[in-house]
């Protein structure tokens, strides 16, 4: 058994503070995914699966209890004591926590005591722009705001996020910052036709935000596209922007989605300053995350890949996230040590690497 006793959760969100009923839980429990076939539920994924096989235990019931039975028990226990149980069952001793998301989550505080764990903040940068846009007046003020707030934000934040790419596929991140010009103009187009809360899409705003997170040395978290249903994250259109931003003292961790974690452990393994996340490649894949992990172990060198959940919305996520990486990990690790191929303490020296001492020294958490 290979042993992580800690685990640095370096990308997640939090937890709802309301009670879900079955439809609403399935539509967290499955974020992206359409609708169920008939007679079917979307239980009937390998999340839904892996929810059922780690969190019923957490909460008093045996595993595989089917679903109604383990929701009426998250109700009996009340949506505190549940969430309080399964965060801490999840063995994660911190979390980084991506805030700024619309949906009444608990930010990084409530996480420490529900969890029983460190928390700390990840600013979002698109939220961070929308609610500065919301008390400017001009385009003037709205630009000296938003560069004050990113640079406030860096005083306290491990780390910055953004999804630069619209969910229509382009354009990329430029490789160098936007003239003024430009981000005059297009925030004077923004200002002018946005509602208030409206979520900010505009490249060239993105990619003025983004450079200016750059230039405080936080590191920065990047999806390849927005957190929407049915948009896979790919990191092929970043490459330029990872070239760019090399030697500028700022890491760069890539956020993939499902089927392109293999694109960025191989920008991992070729620039410096990058990192790869392996949360959301193996949240999905349920049963199969050990194969995932192999190959993310096969492309990346150890010391540039991190564990992640990826969790937003739902505890349950959170316990899946932990348990799929440590039953992986210790899948293919113990499989390359009893083949003779690794040593033990080799093995168990990747393990807190990837579990929690990459996030520590990119982050700075020690």
């Amino acid at each position: 058994m290979i042993d992580t006793p800690s685990l640095v959760d370096q990308y997640c969100h939090g937890v709802l503070r309301t009670e879900l009923g079955l439809a609403t839980f399935e539509a967290r429990l499955a974020r992206g995914e359409g609708a169920p076939a008939p007679g079917t539920t979307l239980f009937d994924t390998q999340t839904g699966f892996a929810v059922r096989r780690w969190c019923p235990p957490l909460l008093g019931l045996e595993p595989h209890c089917p679903p109604a039975r383990y929701l009426a028990r998250r109700r009996e226990l009340g949506v505190l004591e549940a969430g309080r149980r399964l965060l801490r069952g999840s063995g994660i001793t911190t979390y980084l926590v991506s805030s700024g998301l619309p949906d009444d989550l608990t930010g990084p505080e409530e996480m420490a005591v529900a969890g029983d764990a460190e928390a700390r903040e990840v600013v979002r940068l698109e939220p961070l722009a929308q609610q500065v846009a919301d008390t400017s007046g001009t385009v003037a003020s709205f630009l000296a705001n938003l560069a004050e707030s990113v640079h406030g934000a860096a005083a306290h934040a491990v780390a910055f996020a953004a999804a630069p790419s619209p969910a229509d596929g382009g354009p990329a991140l430029a490789t160098e910052p936007p003239g003024p010009g430009a981000v005059q103009g297009a925030a004077a187009r923004w200002l002018a036709r946005r509602r208030v809360g409206e979520e900010l899409t505009d490249p060239v705003l993105l990619g003025h935000l983004v450079w200016t997170a750059v230039a405080t040395g936080r590191p920065l978290q990047l999806h390849a596209g927005p957190e929407e249903p049915g948009v896979r994250t790919d990191p092929a259109p970043l490459t330029g922007f990872v070239r760019a931003t090399a030697g500028l003292g700022t890491d760069l961790v890539l956020l993939p989605g499902h089927f392109h974690h293999r694109h960025a452990a191989r920008l991992a393994a070729a620039h410096p300053h990058v990192y790869a996340d392996s949360g959301a490649a193996l949240a999905r894949t349920g049963a199969r995350a050990a194969a995932v992990l192999a190959d993310i172990l096969e492309l990346a060198p150890f010391g540039k890949i991190l564990f992640s959940t990826g969790a937003q919305s739902l505890p349950e996520l959170h316990v899946v996230g932990a348990h799929l990486f440590r039953e992986a990990l210790d899948r293919v690790l113990g499989a390359w040590v009893a083949e003779g191929a690794w040593s033990p303490a080799d093995a168990r020296r990747v393990a807190h690497l990837i579990a929690a001492d990459n996030a520590h020294r990119v982050y700075g958490l020690r």
